[in-house]
Formats: structure tokens, sequence, C-alpha cells
């Protein structure tokens, strides 16, 4: 089961992929259903999953099969999800601390970050600055080093995990280089963040750790790096990770996590303006953003 928002005549839609390549819009039945939450909101009060609810409704509505890319058309696609928070994880995988050591003035620091059993966790965004899929995502001005991580990231409602969906955490490594306590700034900046283009149901997922993620960056209509990762290789399981961000930490009821990166461009690349990035994971879509300087 899988989770698209469109816009249709000025207000959001919510579209479930429900089989194969079926979808309907639930907000054209029940037009306040227009969100995930309330969907969930809707299955815990029958008590009973989201999955028997979606096919209930079906039943109920006596819905004809439509085709997922005839419901999505030429909509806008919006954020599948507006966390109030974005947290994220860095250096879960072992070439993430690698470059992280080969770009820093500090490198020790990231060696000792990956095998300790605090890991590093850090704010990224709220859910009103994020960059819907197929829109444009920042590299800062004031960096020559810009790159995309592409990661899964968790939707967390409640705090608990509904479902995975795709993120894209930009980055200046050349900030972050050049003294780890720029964090924040290397990370946190006007459109440095995007999420989407769907949310795949944590009912519907027998196993996070089988998703491969891919990313491919497009200059002048040639791609010009292309690499794939699998969430297998984190060095931290995602409960882990998660019982470490709630720790003297209470969530929103809406919240996104990103669970870092095992795809690191090489030293020499950085992004320009006008590259596209796509990035895949198998199960889940395919999130693309167009670059611009902020």
């Amino acid at each position: 089961m899988k989770y698209f928002r469109i816009e249709k005549n000025n207000i959001p839609n919510l579209i479930i992929n429900y089989a194969d390549n079926y979808a309907f819009n639930i907000t054209e039945y029940s037009t306040y259903i227009n969100a995930i939450e309330i969907l969930k909101i809707e299955a815990n009060f029958r008590k009973i999953t989201r999955s028997d609810y979606i096919n209930q409704f079906i039943a109920d509505n006596k819905i004809k099969k439509i085709s997922l890319n005839n419901l999505l058309g030429n909509n806008k696609l919006l954020l599948p999800f507006i966390p109030d928070e974005v947290w994220a994880a860095g250096v879960t995988y072992k070439n993430s601390e690698f470059e992280r050591k080969r770009e820093s003035s500090t490198p020790d620091i990231y060696a000792k970050v990956y095998n300790a059993k605090r890991p590093e966790i850090f704010f990224k965004s709220t859910g009103n600055r994020l960059v819907a899929p197929d829109q444009k995502i920042g590299i800062r001005s004031d960096s020559k080093w810009n790159v995309p991580e592409a990661e899964l990231a968790v939707i967390l409602i409640n705090n608990e995990i509904f479902g995975y969906s795709i993120g894209n955490d930009m980055t200046s490594r050349e900030i972050e280089g050049e003294n780890p306590l720029y964090l924040t700034q290397a990370k946190i900046y006007d459109k440095s963040c995007s999420i989407g283009p769907c949310i795949i149901d944590s009912e519907s997922i027998n196993n996070y750790k089988n998703f491969i993620i891919n990313c491919n960056i497009v200059r002048n209509n040639k791609s010009i790096y292309n690499s794939s990762s699998s969430v297998k290789s984190m060095n931290k399981s995602i409960p882990n990770l998660i019982k470490w961000l709630k720790k003297s930490n209470t969530l929103p009821i809406k919240s996104a996590f990103l669970t870092g990166t095992g795809i690191i461009p090489p030293p020499e690349f950085t992004l320009n303006e006008n590259d596209q990035i796509s990035i895949t994971i198998d199960g889940i879509g395919t999130l693309n953003n167009t670059v611009i300087k902020v």
C-alpha cells in the first residue's frame, strides 16, 4: 500500500495505490480524508489494519480499477506527508564514515561516532521548509562543494513507524569539513531537504533492510554520477536509531527521520545549478528534484 498526495482543484487529495498499479482518490469519496494521519485515525477507530480499512472502503464504495498513472496524471505532486519536525542520523554507513574522515580537518571524530553506541542525530528541517517532489532543491551559495544524500526516510505518527519514503538530505561538504561545529550550517538552510514521492505503508513491508537505494545525477542530459547502496549495510538498526532519537526528546505527533546515506560522491564532485537529482528505492519510487542555488 502506497500513498501519494496531489493538488487537485486547489486542494490536497490523497491517492491510495492499493494493488499492483491500481489506485483510487479517497478524497473524492470522503473529502476529509486528505492525509495519511486521518487514514490512520479511521483505521484505529475501527480497530482494524489500514489494509483492511482500505479494502473495505473499496468494496463499500464499489470503486473501479484505475491505473495509478491515470490518477496522478499531470496533477502537481505534493509532499506525501507534512511532519512538524524532520530529524536525521549521520555516519550510519561505513563509506559515509570514510568520506567524512577524508573531508574533515578533525577526522577522528567520525571514526568515533561510527563505532560509538550513541549515534549522531541532528535536527534537519520543519515540514513547511521541505521541498516537494519535482520542485527545486537548494545548494548553498557560500559553498563550493555541495552534494545530495540519498536516504531511507522513516515516517512517524504518534512515535510509531507508519511507513517509509525517500529523503534527500542536501549537504555542504565544504562547510562541514571545515569544522564539525558548522554541521547545522552545512545541513540546515533554504530548500535543503526533500521527501517523496510517496509513502509505503509499514504494513506492506516484510523487511526494511531489503531496500536498495540508488542516486543518479544528470547534467546537460547526461548522467554524471550513479551509485547504489543497500540498507542492509547500515551499522545501526532503524529501531535502535529511533530509540536514541526519542531519548529525552518529545517528538510531535508527526515527524520524519532520515536514516543516513551510504552513497557519497567522490571529493572532486560537486552539484551545479540545474543538475537533476533522482533518488530511487525499489518498492517505493523515485524522488526527483532540480538544483537551484540559494
